[in-house]
């Protein structure tokens, strides 16, 4: 046995020890063992022991050494592999890792990578493979002039690390975006363009949808194919045979692979790489709940990539995504259906009660419009006889109005259709204000009108259009059966209600009569009253529109005593549906206001007097509704509105309007109106266009202006109709304009919105500043050094620096300088050189790619030596780093090395 093979050194120390031992060195260009340099000695004996995958290459024709661990790198090059050059080994990436290796070989610094892609041959095609490397000089006293005797790889495969990142990346981006698909083909083209994006493992994609008698796919969608061809069918047979076999996905619900594409399909999309798909995979879009899959997923299979099991899991998990996607898409459109089915039947109804209201409002309008007009003239256009018939158009043209207004309701309680708006109340001051109103005509009458409604505890949640209702159509039933006496209105609370009671010394109802008070059209017969006219709906309206409030209505009543009708309503909202009390409405309302009750009332007295000799007993046409506010605890947390018009009485009336839900400051023009914000910051501004000083044109430009004031609502009032006049004061800067002349309803229901609408502005600003200040809380308190940076362009678009955005508490003190001479300045007046470090490489990397990256490195700097493990992200304009300082371990790391006895 020659010297060279008793190799003492090279037994014991693994199988490639042995592989060493066996091979005759004198062949080689390292020639015999004996001749090696004691750095080659060394080396050999170091890579043997070593865990970690590691090849030596030596001398100028790189002869190969490997240890234990760095064999399954190999794959079928391994046992030739051992003591060949690396130029013959790798001779389809030399052209790539040749290069790398030379370098350091040659004097120059070590090269490394993080993600090193080579497509090589060893497992008998040319996989995609993933490494991350560093190849060091090997210093050899002997080889002279460079001293560098080989180089040394550390090597570590992190292939199917780079596989999972990027198949977890495509199934992440896939579950986000199918999930907002609204149909089956939605989610199908949706799912194509994500696997699209994932070129390296997903050369081409097709999703077929199975039409319903299954017996046909159609192509919902497909990635990688520019034109349509045999591949790529509009629609394939399932049962025939055809170039992609269903039948058996379909029937039975099995995944196939299928080969030999090339022979069935000529030219396929070749994705990422220079060679077409040899195979491919074919799942069912199945859901347990289903009868038959929904479709076909059929994928190309990377031509470098081994069909592993991690890689079917992939296609077979992204196969779930759609499938879910597809089958929440369905449960949508089924939704949807009943949804539309039911609007349809909604929106014939309101379209029946629409044509219903329109056939009778029109001609009314038409009527009482005219008549309206010619009254206003009667004194010096109209001869007395003519006014009289007119006003007896005019008062029973309004009476029936306010018959199909009741009609109209009624009509919406049977078809589910009315709309109640609960508004905490003040309900004393509203119902004094609707029983008031009767004063005149009962004093008129020789009645006793008694109103005792002390202040409520509490708001009540009414319906103010409804309440309306209830009390003038209890109010008027009494006027209209009591001819002496009086009439009682009472309101206070009982055990958690509010009781009204509505008594009169009337003529009483028989008590056979009584079971049927409330019924629809009945009406008591033979029963002395003010006039027998009526249509007997008022009370069974009445019972319907309490009920509506959760409460109940009862009625006592004695023969030639008198009656009484008795409302309860429960206190608080929570009897009331939810989104009847923050809603706003939306049909029109069909009250009618207090004026035909009184009117009605005052004409079914005898020996009424000429109405001009006679002080109008109806102030209003309406009664205004105002709201109360929720909570009259403390009327100074009120939202503040400041009023701006030159017209007294228009300030007057609208801060009236307001006044009960709000604290009002009036001011005559606009000039005052700013100084007024400016001394005390209001939460609402109303100001009429055409005031002086500072128009509500002027005065919105600066309001907007203001910091202080620039979020503050502003709604204009003008008397400028039409739509020139609405844009150009939305593009100065208001947020609403308001028409004259305009509702008190309107008007309240556009303050209401818009402080509302400010107010959650004002909780999302606050939510966000809370969210950013638990996130840098979090970041201060972190061990970790924190910074986000954002890129400094140059004005070709090129990224030449960075900039400093935020910096934690750890990372300011990293860098011996204060935040406020790092935030806003950019990274190289800090660190002049950065621009040419590894690291600007790095940052721009992760910048460009979107994607994010993770490194250990060794930082010497001003004194400062020390290891550290950074993970840079992708953030919105900018990257963050994250830095851990790992100085200490590798010191650790470095002690435990040399603790292991030497060769």
């Amino acid at each position: 046995m020659s010297v060279q093979r008793r190799i003492d050194f090279l037994t014991g120390v693994g199988e490639m020890g042995e592989l060493m031992h066996s091979i005759d060195w004198s062949t080689t260009a390292v020639g015999p063992v004996s001749s090696w340099p004691p750095a080659l000695r060394m080396m050999v004996d170091l890579l043997l022991r070593n865990r970690f995958p590691l090849i030596l290459w030596w001398g100028p024709k790189f002869i190969q050494f490997y240890n234990d661990t760095y064999r399954p790198i190999l794959g079928d090059k391994h046992p030739e592999s051992m003591g060949q050059p690396a130029s013959e080994c790798w001779t389809e990436i030399w052209h790539i890792i040749g290069p790398m290796i030379e370098a350091p070989f040659f004097g120059q610094p070590a090269t490394t990578s993080e993600d090193l892609l080579l497509v090589m041959n060893r497992k008998g095609f040319m996989e995609e493979t993933h490494f991350k490397v560093a190849y060091s000089p090997v210093p050899d006293e002997t080889v002279q002039p460079t001293g560098v005797g080989g180089v040394l790889a550390t090597v570590a495969d992190i292939t199917e690390q780079v596989y999972g990142e990027r198949q977890l990346r495509t199934l992440r981006e896939l579950g986000a975006r199918a999930a907002e698909a609204q149909t089956s083909e939605q989610a199908c083209k949706t799912a194509a363009a994500t696997l699209g994006e994932n070129t390296y493992d997903v050369p081409f994609a097709l999703l077929y949808l199975v039409e319903p008698g299954g017996q046909e796919a159609y192509l919902a969608a497909s990635t990688g194919f520019d034109t349509i061809g045999t591949a790529n069918s509009d629609r394939i047979s399932i049962d025939d045979q055809t170039p992609w076999p269903l039948k058996a996905i379909v029937r039975q619900g099995e995944t196939v692979v299928l080969s030999d594409l090339e022979e069935r399909f000529g030219d396929l999309p070749k994705g990422r790489w220079e060679q077409q798909p040899r195979d491919a995979l074919m799942l069912p879009l199945a859901s347990p709940d289903q009868p038959q899959p929904y479709g076909i997923l059929i994928v190309g299979l990377s031509p470098r990539r081994e069909l592993s099991e991690g890689y079917r899991t992939f296609f077979e998990l992204a196969a779930g995504q759609v499938t879910t996607a597809i089958r929440n898409a369905n449960a949508y459109q089924e939704q949807r259906k009943r949804a539309e089915a039911l609007a349809e039947i909604d929106r014939a109804k309101t379209a029946f009660f629409s044509n219903v209201s329109h056939e009778f409002r029109t001609p009314l309008t038409l009527m009482l419009g005219p008549v309206e007009d010619l009254l206003s003239r009667s004194h010096t256009d109209l001869s007395p006889a003519a006014k009289g018939q007119l006003e007896v158009v005019n008062r029973n043209g309004i009476r029936l109005l306010r018959l199909v207004n009741t009609l109209l309701d009624f009509s919406r309680i049977e078809a589910g259709r009315v709309q109640a708006i609960f508004e905490p109340t003040d309900l004393a001051a509203f119902t004094i204000e609707l029983a008031s109103v009767f004063r005149a005509a009962t004093e008129r009458a020789g009645l006793s009108l008694k109103v005792h409604c002390p202040k409520l505890p509490e708001s009540v949640y009414v319906d103010r259009d409804m309440w309306e209702k209830i009390v003038l159509n209890l109010i008027s039933n009494a006027f209209k059966f009591t001819f002496e006496g009086e009439i009682e209105v009472v309101l206070f609370v009982e055990s958690s209600c509010v009781v009204l009671t509505v008594r009169d010394t009337g003529v009483g109802i028989p008590a056979e009569e009584m079971p049927r008070l409330f019924e629809r059209f009945h009406r008591v017969q033979n029963m002395r009253s003010r006039t027998h006219e009526g249509s007997g709906i008022g009370l069974a309206l009445v019972q319907e529109l309490v009920k509506l409030h959760g409460g109940v209505i009862r009625a006592e009543s004695h023969l030639g005593i008198g009656t009484a009708f008795t409302v309860t309503l429960p206190l608080g909202k929570e009897h009331l549906p939810p989104d009847s009390t923050s809603s706003s409405r939306t049909l029109a309302s069909t009250a009618a206001g207090a004026a035909p009750f009184v009117e009605e009332a005052l004409r079914w007295l005898p020996d009424e007097p000429n109405c001009e000799d006679t002080t109008p007993l109806i102030l209003p046409h309406e009664l205004v509704s105002i709201p109360c506010p929720a909570n009259e605890k403390d009327t100074a947390d009120r939202p503040v509105i400041l009023i701006a018009d030159d017209n007294a009485d228009m300030r007057h009336y609208i801060a009236r309007l307001l006044a009960e839900r709000y604290r009002i400051v009036t001011v005559p023009d606009g000039l005052a109106a700013l100084t007024a914000a400016r001394g005390k910051r209001p939460d609402l501004i109303l100001s009429d266009v055409m005031i002086p000083n500072l128009d509500g044109f002027g005065l919105v430009a600066e309001i907007r202006t203001d910091d202080a004031l620039k979020t503050i609502p502003v709604i204009l009032l003008s008397a400028r109709a039409g739509e020139e006049s609405r844009v150009e004061g939305l593009e100065y800067g208001a947020d609403d304009y308001l028409i004259k002349p305009f509702s008190a309803r309107e008007l309240l229901a556009r303050v209401s919105a818009h402080l509302d609408m400010a107010r959650l502005r004002r909780e999302a600003n606050e939510r966000i500043r809370e969210s950013e200040e638990r996130f840098r809380t979090v970041q201060e308190n972190s061990l970790d050094r924190f910074t986000i940076l954002k890129p400094f362009y140059n004005d070709n678009g090129e990224i030449i620096d960075f900039t400093y955005v935020y910096q934690n508490a750890r990372a300011v003190k990293s860098t011996g300088r204060s935040p406020e001479e790092l935030v806003g300045r950019r990274m190289t007046e800090i660190f002049p050189t950065f621009p040419q470090t590894r690291f600007f490489a790095m940052y721009m990397q992760v910048v460009e790619t979107k994607q994010p990256l993770e490194f250990e490195d060794r930082y010497n700097y001003d004194g400062v030596d020390e290891w550290f493990r950074a993970t840079v992200t992708p953030v919105p304009d900018g990257i963050a780093v994250v830095t851990q300082i790992i100085t200490e371990h590798k010191r650790l790391r470095c002690e435990r090395a040399r603790e292991k006895p030497s060769l």
